[in-house]
């Protein structure tokens, strides 16, 4: 795994659940899985779409979600991957995720995003307290 860590770590067990997590997010994407998505939010979750739309409440979320997730990957799909986790403190995290689109003819484009999710650890699990899913612009 090659991701920067910083922050008071509170186990390896925590930093292998937010990998997972974000590897969820995939999944969830890649498949078009819209229950399994808005499963990783908290109920009062925050989600800032890559086009800047703000939702609020993960029932906000779900209905946008439910409308934009089907046939969304019919021409590509993304991959994402953890780059860089803080933990601000035992309980909250903050990770980078690069995520890299993929034409389903295998060539991948210029653009990526670069999303940022805020954990909550409720218990024994990480959820998506709030997020950020940016696209980079071209230099």
């Amino acid at each position: 795994m090659d991701i920067e860590i910083s922050g008071q770590v509170p186990s390896q067990a925590d930093v292998e659940a937010i990998v997972a997590l974000v590897a969820a997010v995939e999944v969830a994407q890649q498949t078009e899985d819209v229950d399994g998505f808005i499963a990783l939010f908290r109920k009062d979750a925050l989600w800032v779409t890559g086009h800047g739309k703000r939702l609020y409440g993960r029932d906000t979320i779900h209905e946008f979600t439910r409308r934009v997730l089907p046939g969304a990957t019919k021409d590509s799909y993304a991959t994402y991957k953890p780059d860089h986790l803080l933990f601000v403190r035992p309980d909250i995290a903050v990770v980078n995720v690069t995520q890299t689109y993929i034409h389903r003819d295998g060539k991948t484009p210029d653009d990526h995003g670069s999303p940022v999710y805020f954990l909550a650890k409720d218990g024994t699990h990480w959820q998506i307290a709030a997020a950020q899913n940016t696209v980079v612009a071209p230099d």
